[in-house]
């Protein structure tokens, strides 16, 4: 079993019927015992950081979210749930997120003929070998949507990255945290890949 933390965040339901489409048994939820009994947890997430923590604190998610890491459950975060993963957002000063990996979301900087947000597909390259990445393509391209990146403070988690208007952290990994800026779940046959290899770890 599979459990999608519910926080009212959007973008939770294309992540279910990915996985369902992959055969797996999915539910989305928000309760503790449920959450700490799957197999495999996922954070995905659109919208504010600021939001996001106020919601996870709210619904009593935040300590769950830590047993889950502890007990080495495989966690997966997806877009938003990679950046609440973080200690904190220049979006929002003065909030703490999970503290679960160390680093900063920063703000993509403009740049002439960028869009922020950044929507839409870049390829990749992997600085280390990660454990989604396997059985892909070289530089595949996956599917972006955010106006914020990762810095991450240990390099050596960060097992993808892409270039736009700066150098983006959009992979990481340690231990049985994973975690993505781009949506894996929009992103074709390579996104339904990472998420085949997610659930076969």
């Amino acid at each position: 079993m599979i459990a999608i933390i519910d926080y009212d965040a959007g973008n939770i339901k294309s992540v279910e019927k990915a996985l369902i489409h992959l055969g797996q048994d999915v539910v989305i939820t928000r309760d503790t015992q449920a959450i700490l009994r799957a197999d495999k947890v996922i954070l995905p997430g659109v919208g504010s950081f600021g939001d996001a923590m106020r919601k996870i604190r709210q619904y009593g998610l935040e300590e769950v979210i830590h047993k889950v890491v502890e007990k080495q459950t495989p966690f997966l975060g997806i877009c938003l749930g990679l950046q609440l993963l973080f200690e904190r957002s220049s979006e929002t000063p003065g909030v703490e997120g999970l503290g679960i990996l160390k680093g900063e979301i920063l703000r993509i900087p403009d740049t002439p003929g960028l869009k922020i947000p950044h929507v839409g597909w870049n390829s990749l390259e992997f600085p280390r070998e990660g454990r989604l990445f396997q059985k892909l393509p070289p530089n595949p391209y996956v599917y972006f949507v955010h106006s914020y990146y990762l810095e991450a403070d240990e390099e050596e988690i960060v097992t993808a990255a892409t270039q736009y208007s700066t150098y983006i952290h959009a992979s990481v990994e340690k231990g049985q945290v994973f975690a993505c800026q781009f949506h894996p779940e929009k992103s074709g046959d390579v996104g339904l890949q990472i998420l085949r290899n997610f659930v076969e770890l």
